[in-house]
Order: C-alpha cells, then sequence, then structure tokens
C-alpha cells in the first residue's frame, strides 16, 4: 500500500463552532490526484481549507507526513484586483519558501520566475496589474506560482471556475504533469465528466463523506443521488456534534 500523506481521523470542521463538514475519515496517498465533489453547500472548500491548514478541527484529528510543503490556491474570488501589485510580483511569491517575505531576487530567480511565465503562457505579462487581466489570465498567473512554490502537495478550490476552454485544457495539463512528477494534488471540482477524464480518485461530500476511492466507483448515480438527499436534509442550525463513545 503506499504511504498516507494525510490522514484525516473523525474530523470535523465550521465556524463559530458550527459545523459545516462532520466526521470526516480518510487517507490521502503520497503522489494521488484527488478530486473533492459534491453538491452545492457540500463544505468542499470548507474540508480543503482544513486540508491547508487553514482552519482547525472541531473535532478529530488531521495527521499530515512531517515537512510536507503545501501550495493552496484559493477561489480566484477570493483575490482582490484591485490591489496594485504588478503580475511579475504576484509570480514572484511563489519563491517566499526560499528568499523570505523580503528578500530580494537573485538573477537566477528572476530567471525561474519569466519561466513560469512562459510555461503558463504569459511570456510578455510580466508588467500588468491584475485588474487588467480576463479570469483565465489571472488563473494561468496564479498556476504560475504555484510552479514556483515546488509543493509536495498542491490544493486547489475550483481552478477551471469561469475560465475559457483553452485555459481549462491547458491548466488541466499541468496538473497532470505534477501528478506523473510523484506530487499529491487535491482539487474541488464540479464538472462531473471532467472528473471521469482526469482524476483517479475522488471524494465525494455531502457536509460528511459519502464515498471515498477510485473515481469510477465513487461516481455513482446512487452515491450521487444519496449526496444530494443528505444536503437537502441537513439542519443548518445544528449544534456542534459530539463524537460518539465506542461502544
Amino acid at each position: 500500500m503506499t504511504a498516507a500523506l494525510l490522514t484525516l481521523t473523525d474530523m470535523t470542521l465550521g465556524y463559530d463552532r458550527h459545523p459545516a463538514v462532520h466526521h470526516v475519515s480518510g487517507r490521502i496517498e503520497r503522489g494521488s490526484l484527488t478530486a473533492i465533489i459534491g453538491p452545492n453547500g457540500a463544505g468542499k472548500s470548507t474540508l480543503l481549507k482544513g486540508i491547508a491548514g487553514a482552519m482547525s478541527p472541531l473535532s478529530g484529528t488531521l495527521a499530515r507526513t512531517p515537512g510536507t510543503r503545501i501550495a493552496y490556491l484559493p477561489q480566484s474570488a477570493a483575490l482582490d484586483r484591485s490591489f496594485p501589485i504588478s503580475l511579475f510580483d504576484l509570480v514572484a511569491a511563489g519563491l517566499w519558501h526560499r528568499t523570505g517575505a523580503f528578500g530580494g531576487l537573485s538573477h537566477k530567480d528572476r530567471h525561474a520566475v519569466h519561466e513560469a511565465f512562459e510555461r503558463v503562457g504569459l511570456q510578455g505579462f510580466e508588467r500588468r496589474t491584475l485588474d487588467a487581466l480576463s479570469g483565465g489570465q489571472l488563473q494561468r498567473a496564479l498556476f504560475a506560482r504555484l510552479i514556483l512554490q515546488n509543493a509536495d502537495l498542491i490544493l486547489l478550490d475550483e481552478p477551471l471556475a469561469a475560465i475559457d476552454t483553452k485555459t481549462s485544457a491547458d491548466l488541466l495539463a499541468m496538473i497532470e504533469v505534477w501528478h506523473a512528477q510523484g506530487r499529491t494534488i487535491i482539487a474541488v471540482l464540479h464538472d462531473m465528466q471532467i472528473v471521469r477524464d482526469h482524476f483517479p480518485q475522488s471524494l465525494l461530500l455531502a457536509r460528511e463523506c459519502v464515498a471515498h476511492g477510485a473515481t469510477v466507483d465513487v461516481l455513482t448515480e446512487n452515491n450521487l443521488g444519496r449526496a444530494r438527499q443528505m444536503i437537502e436534509a441537513f439542519d443548518e442550525e445544528a449544534h456542534i456534534c459530539a463524537q460518539e463513545s465506542a461502544s
């Protein structure tokens, strides 16, 4: 069995102690390519934030292999496009793990940044500002930053939302390159056909884990119907739930 990079044990996540994702358990194996899917309101982004370490569990645990370097790409809507920063500086921020927040860029670093621009098809865009970009161009720039982060675990929250078909295909190709390099990738996605075609593993979520494993086994009509029913029945006013005691 492949070694687990992440192990979730009865993990519950929420806001102001109000649960959003309940009692999720499972393993994410090193080098796997996994889609998190589920109906609207299923808690997909919340689970990804928990895996990223951006929020702490209300209960349960998340164990990560020591020394794992994480790159987390939130939804593009979370980025303030009015912020006065050049695209070069946005992408170069991917080198902070080796330069520090206030470290200067060496000639080698600047060359790496320009190479990242070329790999995502944005050469010549370095001095543009965020408000001058289309949605697809911005997402390409964010992927260029991910290239420079050189992380073991890459977390993507709706990376293909609201972008053109060509950009979507190019970014999927980049994800597959990372997978071939042995990186572990987890992405929140909505397009079931893309998941079936490109993601060998899936986790179907409906505030709790409905199914997790090979995509062909997870994306069944029975599982998808069950997920929809669970979301429709979910009580938004539910209190924090206690772990069940062992019988």
